[in-house]
């Protein structure tokens, strides 16, 4: 697994305004933006975002190809969009996912009085219970 994926766009003017970027060596993954800035930032994103994926499905990351021009659409224009890994795999590993709990009609009860945060007394608990301290997550395969 790298932290560094280089890998060519094709930025494609649409009709009246914005483009698409797809990525060729990358099936799938495809974004858009109104503007050239924001087509570059969802561009980043995507190809971030589509890694990560088949990072996390251990599917292999295929080796970024050369596009020949005649595979490059008339008006359109190639770029290389950096996917810095590091950065992606602590956030996704570190986002906040949605868990539902039960528990006694009494206890929720008598923690709804007190004021408990839930989540956090959740969050106390399994780091106790697994004996790990705060902070990232162990993100390495």
């Amino acid at each position: 697994m790298k932290d560094r994926y280089l890998f060519p766009a094709i930025f494609e003017p649409g009709d009246t305004a914005g483009y698409t970027v797809m990525f060729p060596d990358l099936p799938g993954c495809i974004t858009e933006g109104d503007t050239l800035e924001e087509a570059f930032a969802m561009a980043k994103e995507a190809l971030e975002l589509h890694v990560y994926g088949m990072e996390e499905d251990h599917e292999p990351i295929p080796e970024p190809s050369r596009l020949k021009p005649a595979t490059v659409p008339p008006q359109a224009m190639v770029a290389v969009v950096e996917a810095w890994m590091p950065v992606i795999r602590s956030k996704m590993a570190n986002q906040s996912v949605k868990k539902n709990l039960t528990v006694p009609k009494w206890l929720a009860d008598a923690a709804d009085r007190a004021d408990i945060n839930y989540s956090q007394v959740l969050q106390e608990a399994l780091k106790s219970r697994l004996g790990v301290a705060g902070g990232l997550a162990d993100n390495s395969h």
